[in-house]
């Protein structure tokens, strides 16, 4: 295996897990700024009140967004599988 073909499975892998993992993060950040607005114009400063929310957003994404992120798992996986000879060498 050359360097080059290390980097750029090495490459593929951090994209694939920055894409696999984006629409949660997103998700989560959203009901953040949101609940952290709420308290602030609340002034209610309670622990529990920031964190069942992005737990319950963590969650409903998860069931959301896990038919497409197993499909793009498994499609990289499959790629890399598929190609395993240029790895080998």
């Amino acid at each position: 295996m050359t360097e080059q073909a290390a980097v750029e499975l090495f490459r593929n892998a951090l994209n694939t897990a920055f894409w696999l993992s984006m629409p949660l993060l997103l998700l989560g950040f959203v009901v953040g700024v949101v609940v952290s607005i709420i308290q602030v114009i609340t002034s209610m400063q309670d622990a529990s009140f920031s964190a069942v929310p992005r737990l319950w957003a963590f969650y409903l994404g998860l069931i959301l967004f896990l038919p497409w992120m197993s499909m793009r798992l498994v499609a990289y996986t499959s790629a890399l599988f598929g190609d395993f000879s240029r790895y080998v060498r």
